[in-house]
């Protein structure tokens, strides 16, 4: 028996949700999301962190991301990712996830998706939207630190959105995750005539790029302010990467949700708001004059109720948390799209 749209939940694969992607311009839906943020019109919980030790003696972590997204959006869920640093060695992914898409106005459950393909995109996404706000020069030459699934969702989407670029430098402690990654994107390289730049350090893969990508799993900060090329847009992916000095010397530093990310007590910035040493984009300096203020949230930015990039030489970080408006709108978006595609698996209730 036929289950209707009104009587069943419709589940997407991973296969359903990338074919769906194909037909949408992920970063367009980002930067939609972004003036709805600063606009007023969406609700942002914190998320429900939840973290334990296994019996493997491994750290490992279940987040919980609702939203809701009004205007032009109009749509709620949420966003379930849980993740594992050891799960690579094992032969799995290190995030796995779903995402689950409500009806605004009963309240249930419409659709249940894979989400860490959507999770990376929606990452990428919010890269590549940094890059075009905060562009000076054009961007030819691109960093990525760690060669992971994020890394892989990050080059694809920048051998397509950038068409000056010319070279891709990769740096990993791990040479053989550089090499699964170059054999999985090997047709794409090809076709755009570019090759992955293997470097022996971090450092030497930063020199000379105008967009620095880290998307790694390290808690210690490494990256000097010294390494950046004026110009340079740093888009600070896995949080704590940046050394301090960083924050405090770019001439621009811009977050996509400033209560997230000084909540957080485990991130860089975070932590340096904790310390007494970072300032909102909304706080007053008065008497605090050796205190680096946020410049500006992503959403202002689309919006231009605050300035990008001021000078071609500025050295602009961007911090993204993570934001589940992002995966809500474009898992919207894909639901939408296998509904005309007929695609999907419908579920009883």
């Amino acid at each position: 028996m036929a289950i209707s749209t009104q009587d069943g939940i419709l589940y997407l694969n991973r296969n359903d949700v990338e074919n769906a992607c194909n037909t949408i311009d992920p970063v367009a839906v980002i930067r939609e999301v972004f003036k709805l943020h600063a606009s007023g019109q969406v609700i942002l919980p914190d998320e429900a962190y939840l973290s334990w030790t296994n019996d493997h003696d491994e750290q490992v972590r279940s987040l919980n991301m609702p939203a809701f997204i009004d205007g032009s959006i109009n749509s709620a869920g949420t966003k379930i990712i849980n993740g594992n640093i050891a799960n690579p060695s094992r032969g799995l992914p290190r995030a796995s996830g779903l995402t689950l898409l409500f009806d605004t106005t009963s309240v249930r459950v419409n659709c249940i998706m894979e989400g860490a393909y959507l999770s990376s995109l929606r990452t990428a996404s919010v890269t590549l939207l940094s890059a075009e706000l905060f562009k000076g020069r054009e961007i030819e030459n691109v960093a990525i630190l760690g060669a992971g699934v994020l890394a892989q969702a990050h080059i694809e989407l920048l051998l397509k959105r950038l068409p000056h670029l010319r070279s891709i430098s990769i740096f990993d402690l791990d040479s053989r995750r550089i090499a699964t990654l170059n054999t999985a994107l090997a047709p794409l390289l090809r076709l755009h005539e570019i090759e992955l730049q293997e470097t022996p350090t971090a450092e030497s893969a930063i020199r000379k790029t105008q967009l620095i990508v880290p998307v790694t799993t390290t808690t210690t900060g490494y990256i000097e302010f010294d390494w950046l090329e004026p110009g340079t847009i740093l888009v600070n992916i896995s949080l704590d990467d940046p050394l301090p000095e960083v924050v405090f010397k770019a001439d621009k530093v811009v977050v996509d949700d400033w209560n997230l990310v000084k909540n957080d007590p485990r991130r860089l910035i975070g932590r340096m708001y904790r310390a007494g040493h970072i300032l909102g984009p909304d706080d007053s300096a008065e008497n605090q004059p050796h205190v680096r203020r946020i410049d500006a949230r992503l959403g202002e930015v689309v919006l231009g109720t605050r300035s990008g990039r001021e000078h071609v030489d500025d050295i602009i970080l961007v911090n993204p948390f993570g934001l589940a408006i992002e995966d809500i709108a474009l898992a919207t978006y894909v639901y939408r799209a296998a509904l005309q595609q007929n695609v999907g698996i419908w579920l009883e209730r």
